[in-house]
This record gives C-alpha cells, structure tokens and sequence, in this order.
C-alpha cells in the first residue's frame, strides 16, 4: 500500500490548492455577482442586455464546456492562461452569474417606501443604493451566497481536467499508485465537508453581524 502518511500528506497539499481555488474563485464570484446583478437594474437598456446576455449564456452552458474554452481556446485569442488563472476565471465567472440573480432579486425585495424616502431627502442613485438599499438587501444575499460559496468548492474538483493537482486530482494520483479507492476518496470527502462546514459558520457570523440594527428596518 505504499507510504501512507506520503500519500495523505500529497493530497494536504492539493487541498491548499482547493483553497486557493475557492477563496480567488469566490473573490471574483462577488465581484461579478454585484457588477452584474446591479446592472440588471441599471435605467441604461444596453448595459441591462450586456448584464442578462452574461447571466444567461453562463447558467446555461456547462461549466466543464467554459473551463475548456478559458484554459484551452482563449490562447487561440492570444490569452494564454494558467491552469489556477483559468480554474479561477471559470469558477469566478459561473457562480457570479447565479449570484448575480441572488443581487438582483434581494435589491428589488427591499420596500418601495425606502426608496421614496431616499428621493425625498434628495440622495442621489448611488447614495440611495449605498447607504439605504444594499444594507437591507445583504441580509438576504447571505444565506445564497452561502451556497454558492460550497458550490463553488465543491466545482473546483473540475480542474483536475486540466492537470491542476487540486485535492481530487491528487486523490485520483494516490489511487493509481496504491489500487486504494477508500481512503484517499474518503479524505477528501472528509476534507470536502470539513470545508464546507468552515464556509458556512463564517457566512453565519456574517449575516449576524450585518443583521445588527435592521431588525425595525427589514421587512
């Protein structure tokens, strides 16, 4: 069976990879989720039909197909990525377009009588957005974003498809040296879950600590 302590500590060090993975993927999940989510509301059309053409053609296309075309067509385009740069985009790019609908949705959840009251103190779009909406919006984003946070980790394991030595990639390693499915596929879904359990007592810590002083505020 080989080295056993070797072979767990290989797939550790994929599991870093998983992490890294998951932390720029969801960094860029966020930043796509607000920037297109926000324009699906914006009062100019072509940036609405920009923003739902990105939403639409990225939910309905499978992410194995998108990681293909960022790691292995983009470079027919002159973009030659690496195999962490082009999980990242892939990831970042497919999650943001769920949480895009996420944003969208809570923003027009929130009372019309919130922004009347922003126009009758005369604030401005962004102010009203800033300073008024989008705190009683974020509560309800949490709890999604929570999901597609796991989401997210759970789909890093499709970049072992392009060699990256995230943890599955290193499972399928130890595997082919050893014969041994059971325990290198049973730590990773240890390592899976115990990820996952990280994820969403930090967004439970979060949504508590947004949730401070809207409670005669939220509807």
């Amino acid at each position: 069976m080989g080295d056993w302590s070797g072979y767990i500590g290989l797939i550790l060090q994929g599991a870093l990879v998983t992490a890294k993975l998951t932390v720029m993927g969801t960094a860029l999940a966020l930043v796509m989720a607000f920037t297109a989510g926000l324009a699906r509301l914006a009062p100019f059309a072509p940036l609405r039909w920009l923003a739902r053409a990105y939403v639409e053609f990225f939910r309905g296309t499978s992410i194995f197909v998108q990681l293909f075309w960022v790691y292995f067509v983009l470079p027919f385009a002159g973009v030659s990525l690496s195999p962490l740069q082009a999980g990242v985009m892939a990831l970042g790019l497919n999650v943001g377009a769920y949480g895009a609908e996420v944003v969208r949705g809570a923003v027009l959840s929130v009372p019309r009588d919130q922004y009347e009251a922003c126009i009758a103190v005369n604030l401005s779009r962004f102010q009203r957005m800033r300073h008024v909406i989008l705190p009683q919006a974020l509560p309800l984003m949490l709890p999604t974003f929570c999901n597609n946070a796991i989401e997210l980790l759970k789909g890093t394991a499709v970049v072992s498809l392009i060699s990256l030595s995230d943890m599955t990639f290193q499972a399928q390693v130890v595997r082919a040296q050893t014969g041994s499915t059971l325990i290198p596929f049973a730590t990773i879904l240890v390592l899976y879950f115990a990820m996952s359990l990280l994820i969403a007592g930090g967004m439970r810590w979060l949504e508590r600590r947004v949730t401070r002083g809207l409670d005669g505020v939220r509807p």
